[in-house]
């Protein structure tokens, strides 16, 4: 069973994650004086495939000062375009390919990892692959969790394929990365499958044990939302917030504008908001941040306009709309 690409299945023709091109580059922006408007531009890493290519998400820095990434296509020719890659990089620019996914037949490791890793409390990063067929790099299938050393020895925590058959109760494609919970466990999204009340099922929210023991916590069935790209930010509450870049109760976009939720950590959804489109916004596809004040901030990528809003929603469930792009 093969679950459509989440590159052309997405409401409103929304295009969440470009693969055009090869050559993607990492940069850091160093400030100059503050008397001075000035900024310095300086590129330390240009990607060309071998090495990896086409970086989807944002970085992490490691406990010896290096930052580490993923990239979503490059390295391994097993798969079309290359299977995706973990990287190491110095502040100074120097890069070291720490594992090279679908190094072995069926990739069991998993490819094409789309979200960025994790530093655990443990030492070691956690990561998402979305993919698991080399056939098909970067448009979905199964997907992988899996743990890597800092010196790049890999392992992978659980295949999503796992337990499919005609459908996948666990859920499909992860598009999302992992957050650590307060109990030291992993949670995390798929974007498909689960309970099929919508096309190809609405995706999932999982939580996983660092020795790879993993549980449904909730199946997303339209109306709660539907399709979550982003993952999961634990609030100072304990509870879970996260978006859908689908669903809802709301009859103003097809398939549904999308939702933001909270959820308990046994796994119950305590509220779920449902944007409206041309009144609030509508596919949010990213995942929301806590601030100092206590609510969550986040955007959506359509709107009254159809260019995105910047909205705050309360631990409560009451969102206000701060801006219009347009």
């Amino acid at each position: 069973m093969k679950i459509p690409g989440r590159y052309l299945s997405l409401p409103y023709g929304v295009k969440l994650r470009g693969l055009s091109g090869c050559r993607w580059t990492i940069a850091f922006c160093l400030l100059m004086a503050i008397v001075s408007p000035a900024q310095t531009l300086n590129t330390l890493v240009s990607f060309a495939g071998v090495k990896g290519s086409s970086p989807q998400s944002s970085l992490v820095q490691g406990a010896d000062g290096a930052f580490y990434g993923t990239t979503i296509l490059g390295g391994n020719n097993n798969c079309v375009s290359g299977c995706g890659t973990v990287f190491k990089v110095t502040s100074l620019g120097a890069l070291t390919p720490l594992y090279i996914f679908c190094r072995q037949a069926n990739c069991p490791d998993g490819n094409s990892p789309a979200a960025g890793l994790l530093l655990a409390s443990d030492g070691n990063f956690y990561g998402t692959t979305s993919g698991d067929d080399p056939s098909d790099p970067g448009n979905g299938s199964f997907g992988t969790v899996f743990k890597m050393s800092p010196g790049g020895s890999l392992t992978t925590l659980h295949d999503f394929m796992t337990g499919c058959g005609i459908t996948c109760p666990n859920g499909a494609t992860l598009a999302g990365g992992l957050v650590q919970g307060s109990d030291g466990n992993f949670y995390g999204t798929t974007e498909y499958q689960g309970i099929i009340n919508c096309i190809q099922g609405c995706g999932t929210i999982f939580k996983i044990t660092p020795a790879g023991s993993l549980s449904t916590l909730h199946s997303f069935s339209g109306a709660d939302g539907g399709h979550p790209v982003a993952g999961l930010v634990q609030g100072t509450d304990g509870n879970f917030y996260g978006t859908t870049s689908a669903g809802g109760s709301s009859a103003n976009c097809n398939g549904g504008c999308g939702t933001v939720f909270k959820m308990s950590p046994s796994g119950s959804l305590i509220w779920t908001y449902s944007f409206k489109q041309t009144v609030d916004g509508a596919a949010p596809v990213a995942a929301l941040v806590q601030s100092t004040d206590g609510n969550f901030y986040g955007t959506t990528s359509g709107g009254l306009f159809g260019k995105g809003t910047v909205f705050k929603i309360t631990p409560g469930g009451s969102l206000t709309t701060l801006h219009n792009f347009n």
